[in-house]
């Protein structure tokens, strides 16, 4: 039987030649796919989900299509330096010093929780899950190899890559687009405070200071990886010199990407990636997120519904159908209106594949579902639309509804390829999960608090505190925390 990518054709929009173009995979019926993953010194960001989302939706739809695909995405366990700079702390030595911690209890600590809230998105695992301390001689020998074709120079026991020298021969910033003239004429002069030849050139090897927790021992003294470094050796470890997609965060563009691109050129003579693919941004209410500013929410704190931002607690299928809402490279603007659209449109279409069953089955009928179904393959195939997608799936819902109020007939063949279509789609693709029993359970949970909150308001209103003050105290030994808002009373359970 033929796999279905050999009738489907799939177009990327590629960040390297910034069009949209056919995707030819090197090896036919295989895929190689690295995206980055986290620095695990914190709680993963909401922001950081949505990329991996977006990478998990992909991985799942090429699943789908019937390539077998190697998905590759790291964890970023040393290295990465405050603000992605060439000097100061590494981010996990930083976490581990204020909390007085080993930096591997750092690293176990928030690996574990990013798992955690992966899996209550419903991820698929990738394929494989290195970590950059588990590659640090393969990082010595790449190193080593720029070193010997004179991309790169030591000083005082750090290495770093020779941007100048390589873009004689290479391109520098073909992936962002900025030209090295114009980046030299934009820098102010660092040199009397940075050994490197220019600011341009970034670290692959970083002397470690005394005080530096995190090292290890090399032909250049005792040191640690450049960040950029470790993506480069763990993508071509698993995928090869060249490899078909690499993706990331549209904030990893520049630098990371770029150096990822000039290392591997370097070492290995080739470019590494046929296809990037970037991601876009999260907001909230309209505005970056940031904790300095306390315009930011964590995965748990919406799930829960302990936060100060949202009316209530939204659940991660919800939270997932909202992210698919809108196409991977474009903005996305999260706010509590957006999430209760979501929630009605997510309801809205598990109840029709709850009504499936019952369609009773009659005369041939007007809709082509052949035809919708090619919509939604051509909606994925068009650089993975999922806003076109979701949309063609309610002409679905709609039709599922006209049958059962009478207004429309579908036959036995048809009905089981709307049902097959919208499975595949909504579960294998989409990668929603129906609403559980559990789900049921908080529903009628959400109804009996939210009866005893009226309760507790007209008590009050009575000036009848004892009561309202009982109600609260009782549901909060229970673990049903109220909080009272300008927008009225909500809770959250633990």
């Amino acid at each position: 039987m033929a796999a279905l990518y050999e009738n489907q054709q799939l177009k990327v929009y590629n960040s390297l030649t910034g069009k949209k173009e056919e995707f030819t995979p090197l090896n036919e019926g295989h895929i190689g796919m690295y995206v980055c993953g986290p620095t695990v010194y914190s709680n993963v960001h909401l922001g950081n989900c949505r990329t991996f989302m977006s990478f998990d939706m992909i991985f799942r739809y090429l699943r789908h299509l019937g390539f077998k695909v190697r998905y590759v995405r790291n964890i970023t366990d040393a290295g990465h330096l405050e603000d992605d700079a060439e000097q100061g702390e590494d981010k996990i030595a930083k976490k581990a010093r204020l909390e007085q911690l080993e930096p591997m209890e750092v690293v176990q600590r928030y690996t574990v929780d990013f798992h955690n809230i992966l899996q209550k998105f419903n991820f698929l695992p990738p394929s494989i899950e290195p970590t950059a301390t588990g590659h640090i001689i393969e990082q010595i020998e790449i190193i080593k190899e720029i070193q010997n074709k004179g991309f790169a120079y030591e000083k005082n026991g750090s290495v770093y890559f020779d941007v100048s020298k390589f873009n004689e021969t290479h391109e520098y910033g073909k992936l962002s687009g900025r030209k090295l003239e114009d980046m030299i004429a934009n820098t102010r002069e660092l040199a009397a405070q940075d050994e490197k030849n220019s600011p341009q050139d970034f670290a692959l090897w970083k002397k470690a200071e005394p005080q530096h927790i995190m090292r290890w021992p090399s032909p250049w003294g005792d040191g640690f990886p450049g960040w950029h470094l470790e993506c480069t050796a763990m993508s071509t470890k698993y995928l090869g010199d060249t490899f078909d997609i690499h993706g990331g965060g549209m904030d990893l563009k520049f630098p990371h990407h770029e150096c990822e691109i000039a290392q591997a050129e370097a070492c290995n003579g080739k470019s590494p990636v046929r296809y990037w693919l970037h991601a876009n941004m999260l907001t909230l209410n309209g505005k970056k997120m940031a904790k300095s500013t306390g315009n930011n929410l964590l995965p748990e704190e919406i799930f829960s519904g302990d936060n100060m931002i949202l009316s209530k607690a939204f659940s991660p299928a919800v939270v997932r159908f909202f992210m698919m809402q809108a196409h991977y490279t474009s903005i996305l603007d999260l706010s509590n209106d957006a999430l209760l659209a979501a929630e009605k449109g997510y309801q809205r279409l598990m109840e029709a594949l709850d009504q499936l069953p019952s369609l009773i089955t009659s005369g041939k009928s007007s809709f082509d579902y052949q035809s919708w179904k090619q919509k939604c393959y051509d909606a994925m195939n068009d650089d993975f639309n999922t806003p076109i997608l979701i949309a063609n799936l309610f002409e679905g819902v709609k039709h599922i509804n006209l049958v059962k109020q009478g207004n429309e007939t579908i036959t036995q063949e048809d009905k089981a390829l709307l049902e097959s279509t919208l499975d595949n789609f909504i579960f294998e693709v989409l990668g929603l999960e129906g609403i559980s029993e559990k789900g049921q359970d908080s529903n009628q949970l959400a109804g009996v608090v939210n009866l005893l909150i009226q309760l507790r308001n007209e008590a009050r209103a009575n000036k009848d505190f004892d009561t309202s003050d009982k109600i609260r105290d009782e549901l909060a030994e229970i673990g049903i925390q109220l909080k009272d808002g300008k927008d009225g009373t909500t809770f959250s359970s633990r």
